[in-house]
């Protein structure tokens, strides 16, 4: 019997795993791995956008959201095992698999030791290479820290590495977010995980055994698993697709999930040739991304966000003195919810800006000797 919802509990390897499962019975089926140190609910825009047209399940790895940790120390493998574990608990015997970051990696160890059970692979900002020694080195200390200054102190400085630039001005709510996620994990979880992640194999040397249809995405501004990594994947898994996702760093689904779940939805919809009982929910999916499509707001306050940005961090490294006036200048993110009210005020203030430096590059010069 088939559970639908969320927090749904199963047994897999004498632990508790937490799991949402969305969609209509018989379709296709995706599931979703969340990255360290967060948990299952990262991906509800994914899960809004999939459930017309396929059964998702997003599962709490061990340790995180809503299952316990058991008592076995983490591994990948010990993670690929609970996947499967929870596929077989859940009668499914071959679905689609979405991992992100850590997700990744256990997702690569999954169809590299279970070949059969997947039909699909999306890989997001992450890669297949092993931990180097400088790696290995700053989870060591990350650890350290965690013991010795608690899980906030790691929350903080987390989230330096783990957003695009421009997030920090434009997607302040989604950083809260995922800040109280890792808040909600235990100093045990968060520093048995860093140890298996820095002991976790390569998978790279397998990666043209993969004979599935592949999806590689990253964020253009992807620090911790950069556009080098996804590029290395995509040479070595035949036929695979690449797309970099912009406005985004290490996190592509929360911070321009737009863009992110219309690349998801466009493969995980050719994985399938159309049967007639989803012809109908696929036109509707399409009718919504088409809506979506024709609204241009969404990528012009990104763009105008990023140029604030980009004039704002020149005036504070190359013009220090004019660091005094950003503060007395209009708020950058307006709170009015209308699109062309909030694009007004990011054009007004982006042009005061631009005024400002110019007018003090007119009246101070540079003068070359």
């Amino acid at each position: 019997m088939r559970y639908v919802g969320t927090n749904i509990e199963a047994t897999v390897n004498n632990n508790t795993i937490s799991y949402t499962d969305e969609g209509p019975d018989g379709a296709p089926v995706i599931i979703l791995i969340h990255c360290f140190p967060f948990n299952k609910s990262m991906w509800n825009k994914q899960i809004e956008a999939l459930i017309e047209k396929f059964r998702v399940i997003a599962y709490d790895i061990r340790g995180y959201g809503n299952s316990p940790a058991g008592t076995e120390d983490f591994s990948i493998e010990l993670f690929a095992d609970d996947l499967i574990g929870l596929m077989d608990a859940l009668k499914i015997e071959k679905a689609m698999l979405c991992g992100l970051s850590m997700g990744g990696y256990i997702a690569l160890n999954a169809v590299e030791n279970f070949p059969k059970r997947f039909n699909a692979l999306i890989l997001c900002d992450t890669t297949c290479m092993a931990d180097t020694s400088e790696g290995i080195k700053k989870r060591m200390i990350s650890i350290e820290n965690i013991e010795k200054y608690g899980v906030e102190y790691f929350a903080n400085e987390s989230l330096k590495n783990l957003f695009a630039p421009e997030s920090f001005i434009t997607n302040q709510e989604k950083i809260a977010v995922v800040k109280k996620m890792i808040m909600e994990t235990s100093a045990q979880s968060l520093t048995k995980t860093l140890l298996a992640l820095s002991k976790r194999k390569e998978t790279c040397n397998n990666l043209d055994k993969i004979n599935i249809p592949a999806l590689i995405m990253v964020g253009k501004e992807d620090k911790i698993t950069p556009l080098e990594a996804a590029q290395q994947m995509q040479n070595k898994i035949k036929g695979s697709l690449l797309n970099i996702i912009e406005h985004a760093g290490h996190l592509s689904n929360i911070e321009n999930s737009f863009e992110f779940n219309n690349q998801l939805l466009k493969f995980v919809s050719s994985v399938y040739q159309q049967s007639p009982q989803l012809i109908k929910r696929d036109r509707l999916v399409t009718e919504v991304i088409n809506s979506r499509k024709i609204t241009k707001d969404e990528k012009l306050i990104l763009d105008l966000n990023s140029k604030i940005l980009k004039i704002t961090m020149t005036i504070k490294d190359d013009y220090p003195e004019l660091s005094k006036y950003l503060d007395e200048m209009p708020v950058t993110i307006p709170s009015e919810k209308d699109p062309e009210v909030t694009l007004k005020l990011l054009n007004e203030y982006y042009e005061s800006l631009q005024a400002l430096l110019n007018k003090y590059k007119i009246e101070y010069p540079v003068i070359e000797e």
